[in-house]
């Protein structure tokens, strides 16, 4: 190799080695969110004080690093959820985008080192009066290679990476939304079959006094208003068995839908289970701090960062920029000496481009990068703001709704029991028929709120699963 290419390669070398130098990124903002550092929970509640910075359960384990098979007991939910992270069509949109953003960070880094291309060509030329000559040529080239002295091609391969992690905690939020969404269906589905079992034992039941009512009547036994008031408790229950059958149906449609594709009878919930989750409780006083591991917050923040990085490229475009074109090769007049003694060649063409009058579009360009920033700065702020009011509202309801569900279970044994004690009246003709049917009607309610609040209080441990940012990762089989 002769001395002017390897000084070529040198100079390329050289420009490498000081790539990146001058970066003109400013310094990242601090977020001030203003949430307190505790949460505020109801005056029933008792804090409970906890070290660590991350949100952990009663056994220790951090809710984040928690696999969402591990926080699932039942079985079936578990296929469920499985075959919902292949299936389905908006996750893998998520991934496809995780997949071209890393694509096009691999496409803007690499315009931080040289690119080298080899190319061959053969040139005839001619003409009136003039002989016919070939010329043989082969090179190797490097094509405008920007030397990166004030880090515009740095900061721009950094913004690309930025958008790249961005999206994929994007991904992984969207794989979380998607977990707590099958399981809240299928507790859902549960729910509804446990409502529509009522309903339907409910019908049963009043259809049997209302026969009764009716034959007690021909005897003159009772009035017709007994007859009639009757009815309406049998044609309530029709109605709310209908009502449910409906909803039982589309939840299995929504079911369907999340998975991606046909659930078989046998994955489908007989009814609610109150233990499908396998996480402990999680205590009161967990810190704030446990918010900046949710994953669209991570994802707010390399935003952030992108923008940033985005700041330092618009400022680089400001200064001189040098670009370098070289070629190293050979040529001859024929194919056969294309490589012979004699036939090397080379060029070296440096530029530099000094912006001078650019009608202020370097200025435009630089203040609209710094709106971005801002921009994404209010969206990092605002993200940790949505995520400390949402797990402060799950954790809030945490206790109140146990002590409702307890209530609930109270109530119902009693109400059970008054409804024995009506029905014996009425049926001993001590007491009307309006005190036995509001006795009925006690327990129906009651039987139907209990069963709400069961699903209320696991959609509601779930939810706060999800908003500390844990499901994501799959524990083993």
């Amino acid at each position: 190799m002769t001395t002017t290419s390897t000084g070529l390669l040198v100079a390329v070398a050289v420009a490498v080695l000081v790539s990146g130098c001058g970066a003109l990124e400013p310094r990242l903002p601090e977020a001030q969110p203003a949430i307190p550092d505790q949460w505020p929970l109801p005056p029933s509640t008792t804090a409970t004080p906890v070290t660590p910075a991350a949100a952990t359960d009663a056994a220790g384990r951090v809710v984040a690093d928690v696999g969402w098979r591990d926080f699932f007991v039942d079985p079936k939910l578990e296929e469920l959820v499985a075959r919902a992270l292949v299936n389905n069509r908006d996750l893998r949109v998520s991934v496809a985008n995780v997949e071209r953003a890393r694509q096009l960070y691999r496409i803007q880094r690499a315009d931080r080192v040289p690119s080298v291309d080899a190319a061959g060509a053969m040139v005839r030329q001619g003409g009136d009066g003039r002989p016919t000559t070939e010329t043989f040529t082969a090179d190797l080239a490097v094509t405008a290679f920007e030397l990166d002295l004030f880090g515009r091609v740095h900061n721009l391969s950094q913004a690309a990476l930025q958008d790249y992690l961005a999206q994929e905690e994007t991904r992984r939020s969207a794989q979380l939304s998607l977990i707590a969404e099958v399981a809240n269906v299928y507790l859902t589905l549960a729910a509804d079959r446990d409502q529509m079992r009522l309903a339907g034992e409910t019908l049963r039941t009043r259809d049997e006094a209302y026969a009764i009512t009716q034959k007690r009547h021909e005897f003159g036994a009772v009035s017709s208003l007994d007859v009639y008031q009757s009815r309406t408790q049998v044609e309530t229950a029709r109605a709310d068995l209908a009502r449910y059958a409906g909803q039982v149906a589309q939840d299995v449609n929504a079911l369907n839908l999340l998975v991606g594709g046909p659930v078989e009878a046998e994955l489908l919930p007989a009814g609610f289970d109150p233990n499908v989750t396998g996480l402990d409780a999680l205590p009161a006083g967990m810190p704030s701090e446990a918010l900046l591991r949710r994953p669209d917050v991570l994802s707010a923040e390399h935003r952030l960062r992108a923008a940033n990085a985005s700041i330092g490229a618009a400022r680089a475009a400001f200064f001189p920029s040098i670009t370098l074109t070289g070629t190293v090769g050979s040529a001859s007049d024929e194919l056969s000496g294309l490589f012979g003694g004699g036939t090397n060649t080379w060029s070296f063409v440096p530029r530099v481009n000094i912006p001078i009058f650019e009608g202020g579009r370097l200025r435009a360009n630089l203040g609209v990068a710094r709106a971005d920033r801002d921009i994404a700065l209010a969206d990092y702020e605002g993200a940790i703001q949505r995520g400390f009011r949402e797990v402060a509202d799950a954790l809030a309801l945490t206790s109140t709704l146990a002590e409702q569900r307890q209530a609930l279970e109270q109530l119902v044994d009693a109400a059970g029991k008054a409804e024995e004690i009506a029905r014996v009246r009425y049926e001993a003709g001590r007491d009307s028929y309006l005190t036995r049917l509001e006795a009925q009607r006690t327990l129906y309610v009651a039987e139907q709120a209990l069963i709400t609040t069961r699903l209320s209080e696991q959609a509601n441990r779930i939810t706060l699963y999800k908003v500390l940012g844990g499901g994501w990762t799959e524990g083993p089989r």
